[in-house]
């Protein structure tokens, strides 16, 4: 077919690669499409789509100057306009240069790459709803790539969930749910997109770096048995799907990207399979079974055959750019990188934007010696992880056996509310007596529960690891809502047992705690308090206090001095101090107070007060950070 297809994620941080956008990449190669990927500033990729145009045409009126060395400044000089960007060199007082450069910063001022769109198919994902306006923007920006509006896809989390209001904002129609029937895409073509292997090359042509990424991506299961009332797999995966095979899947992808180190499995509840056994057969055969280790690819030749093969050169040039930098980094020997140095200069391979397919291949027979000289591969531990968890009502004595027949690390375990404490329980204990010692959950709140039920999950895990003598991390996570109109757009809902104020000190404790609570009951009763009366009282404390605990709390410090050898060193107790007076409040202006406190607004109109006993209770809560030193 030999479309232009550009394919998109909106450029937000996120930790795992778009694997819907993979799947497509490989679909249009697989038809003979010429595919493109871009995460970042979409401005940023205007003026380079206009570079790329102005560099061919510099090479047709003038082409005895390598003009691919000029990127950076023309890149700059179209962006931004300024004169003085052009001025240190002498090759831009020619005046057909400087025309044709002037020429092209007026097509990019113009939006000329809007007005004469180059991309046939041009693809977007969505992710949280939260995310609504870089999405919507995205969308807005990326549609007039394309020659035909309706040739743009919009597809992912956001758009499933939320495709009248997308469609309201971009006039563009989301795909929701799943490219699971023949079709979906081009009606005479039977391949079906999901079942696809990963094009994992399309993450070589960003400078965006997934923190997950070094690992297969995929799911052996659709869908969830389940309907919680707060989880969006209903609608986004609305049938169960018992088994899909993987083997095929890693073989493909070893074959062609080399293999992975880890496999994250990102089913929503593989206990409810029927193939539950034969999926765990398969990951086991997949290379993943206990004492599973991994022997890093060479990812040198891997960039070299996919290179002679024309797969995806935009990546693997700047692939190849990437292993020439790790190369010059480890050589020892001066003499040894004074010549790499110039052998990769004089093929103009310093750089992703000057470097071409054939010099490098053309450097091949020099490079590869240096390739295994610097790079050893030793052997190193695989994982599985089961990302999304599984669900603590199905675990038996059975399942939990054969699953400690992979590297499974951690087993994530879902602790959504205290009304499932036995059932939880019982499941840890489970997975412990099976061998399944490094465990994981997510903790939901600020849905239905109260903060008291949080802190019990939270010293649950705490006394378990005790216990049992095993590692449990857990991860409270925040609900919202994610098809309410009001809070789609932002993270700004409150369940009715939370306020603003308790939201933002369990935030707090979670910044000094890196988001996790893992074994260690000093550690969890500093950050959270040793009982839930304890915690109720972090939770009201002004937020600098909770943050500083150590400078502001006396108390704290007198009992750290008895478990560390070295505490801060501070005569300060502003937390006690709040505290007496906070307490001494009568109840009718202790309540009054706690309104105030709820909205965790403190600065000068944001609360109407004029009792002296509030006043002096509210002032603690204005210390901010800047105040810590002082």
């Amino acid at each position: 077919m030999n479309r232009k297809v550009l394919l998109i994620e909106p450029n937000y941080k996120n930790k795992y690669p778009p694997m819907g956008l993979m799947k497509l990449a490989t679909y249009y190669r697989m038809v003979g499409d010429d595919v493109r990927f871009y995460k970042g500033d979409m401005r940023s990729l205007a003026v380079d789509l206009i570079c790329e145009d102005l560099i061919n045409h510099l090479n047709i009126i003038i082409p005895d100057v390598f003009w691919k060395e000029y990127y950076p400044i023309l890149f700059q000089f179209i962006k931004l306009g300024k004169y003085s960007i052009l001025e240190n060199d002498e090759i831009f007082e020619n005046e057909v240069v400087l025309d044709a450069v002037k020429e092209y910063r007026k097509k990019y001022r113009n939006k000329e790459y809007f007005t004469k769109p180059r991309f046939d198919k041009v693809g977007i994902t969505t992710l949280f709803t939260f995310y609504w306006d870089i999405t919507i923007d995205t969308i807005n920006f990326a549609k007039r790539l394309c020659k035909n509006q309706e040739d743009v896809m919009v597809g992912g989390i956001m758009s499933s969930l939320l495709p009248d209001e997308v469609f309201e904002a971009t006039e563009i129609k989301p795909f929701p749910g799943l490219l699971n029937h023949p079709g979906d895409i081009d009606a005479d073509n039977d391949l079906i997109i999901d079942e696809l292997p990963l094009d994992y090359s399309i993450l070589e042509e960003i400078d965006y770096v997934y923190p997950a990424n070094n690992a297969y991506f995929a799911y052996m299961t659709r869908g969830c048995v389940n309907k919680c009332k707060f989880c969006a797999v209903p609608k986004l995966e609305p049938q169960y799907c018992d088994y899909i095979s993987l083997k095929q899947r890693i073989e493909f992808t070893d074959k062609r990207f080399g293999a992975r180190k880890d496999l994250l499995l990102l089913d929503n509840n593989v206990l409810a399979s029927k193939c539950y056994n034969q999926i765990i057969d398969e990951i086991k055969d997949c290379g993943f079974g206990v004492g599973a280790t991994y022997t890093p690819p060479d990812e040198y030749e891997i960039t070299i055959n996919n290179l002679k093969d024309s797969y995806n050169d935009r990546a693997y040039i700047r692939k190849a750019v990437k292993i020439y930098e790790e190369i010059f980094d480890k050589l020892t020997d001066e003499s040894e990188r004074g010549e790499f140095y110039f052998r990769i200069e004089e093929a103009h391979c310093h750089h992703y934007y000057t470097a071409s397919k054939e010099n490098i291949l053309a450097l091949d027979e020099y490079v590869r010696p240096l390739y295994e000289k610097t790079h050893k591969r030793g052997k190193r531990k695989r994982i599985v992880d089961f990302n999304q968890g599984i669900d603590s009502r199905l675990i038996t004595n059975e399942n939990m056996t054969k699953l400690a027949e992979v590297n499974i690390y951690p087993l994530r375990i879902a602790f959504d509310h205290w009304e499932l404490r036995d059932i939880y329980e019982k499941s840890v204990r489970t997975a412990v007596q099976s061998g399944i010692k490094s465990l994981s959950n997510y903790l939901l709140y600020n849905f239905e529960d109260k903060p008291e039920e949080l802190y019990r999950r939270l010293r649950l895990n705490v006394d378990l690891c005790e216990e049992l003598d095993a590692s449990i991390y857990s991860f409270p996570m925040k609900y919202h809502p994610i098809n309410d109109k009001e809070f789609f757009m932002n993270r700004n809902y409150i369940g009715k047992h939370w306020n603003r104020k308790f939201i933002r000190a369990v935030q707090a404790v979670l910044n000094s705690t890196k988001g996790k609570i893992g074994r260690g009951v000093d550690f969890f009763e500093e950050a959270f308090g040793k009982d839930v009366d304890e915690f109720e009282k972090i939770l009201w404390m002004p937020e600098t206090f909770i943050i500083y605990r150590r400078i502001y709390d006396k108390k704290l410090r007198e009992h750290l001095a008895e478990r560390y050898t070295t505490v801060t060193k501070h005569d300060c107790d502003l937390a006690n101090e709040w505290w007496d007076k906070f307490t001494a409040l009568s109840p009718e202006k202790l309540e009054t107070a706690k309104e105030i406190i709820a909205r965790n607004k403190f600065k000068d109109g944001d609360f109407v007060c004029d009792d002296s006993d509030i006043l002096e209770v509210l002032s603690y809560y204005r210390i901010t950070r800047n105040d810590v030193e002082s």
